[in-house]
């Protein structure tokens, strides 16, 4: 399945890559040339393909979890403070998305979104320290039916430069549903309880909707 992020994306793609192949078809007798081209549209296209995939996943609900809200690699589990939301300390995980993983961003918690917030800003790379609190992205809060809230952050990076988000304060949103997308790699911060119990390691794989990053 295609996601609906990508169907303008992909076709002007597909016209300027046929378009290319036509004129080269045309006007060149070069047959090397004629192969070149049109391996290259079939690659670059299948590419964009791959990117604005949209497998189904399988979310198991349940109200302790906190699942992992995009594909990717964790780069970062630690203690900070968090400045925006919550004023205090927090245990901070990182997601980072290459352009190969899937861009679907999902809620990581079931409950009604508490606050929520897109900031514009800069394009360092999305695992730069700083990437969290000076490039474009947005803030998130949900809070669950027993009161607690976990806020992640979708954040732009120097090849993303596209946000979408599906969610705004006072919506009740599910665990595993789509939220928003971040075209051309990216990274989601998570910033969960002290208390809370880890489930992840660093430099290990997760699956948006499905990966139980923690317990609360």
């Amino acid at each position: 399945m295609i996601h609906r992020e990508g169907y303008t994306i992909l076709l002007t793609t597909f016209a300027v890559l046929a378009l290319l192949v036509f004129v080269v078809l045309k006007f060149s007798d070069l047959k090397w040339l004629q192969y070149l081209t049109i391996t290259a549209a079939v690659v670059i296209f299948g590419l964009f393909l791959q990117f604005f995939r949209n497998p189904a996943r399988n979310t198991v609900l349940n109200p302790n979890h906190v699942i992992a809200p995009a594909d990717g690699k964790v780069v970062v589990i630690e203690e900070v403070e968090e400045p925006e939301y919550f004023e205090g300390k927090r245990k901070q995980l990182s997601i980072f998305m290459s352009p190969l993983n899937v861009h679907v961003n999902r809620n990581p918690i079931s409950g009604v979104v508490s606050y929520f917030k897109y900031h514009p800003g800069e394009y360092l790379v999305a695992w730069h320290p700083k990437s969290s609190t000076l490039n474009e992205r947005t803030t998130t809060v949900i809070k669950n039916d027993k009161g607690q809230e976990v806020l992640f952050r979708q954040i732009a990076g120097a090849v993303a430069r596209r946000i979408r988000f599906y969610v705004d304060t006072g919506d009740t949103v599910t665990q595993g549903e789509e939220m928003g997308f971040i075209k051309f790699g990216s990274r989601i911060d998570v910033f969960l309880p002290l208390d809370a119990k880890i489930n992840v390691k660093l430099d290990q794989k997760t699956r948006g909707g499905e990966t139980v990053l923690a317990e609360i």
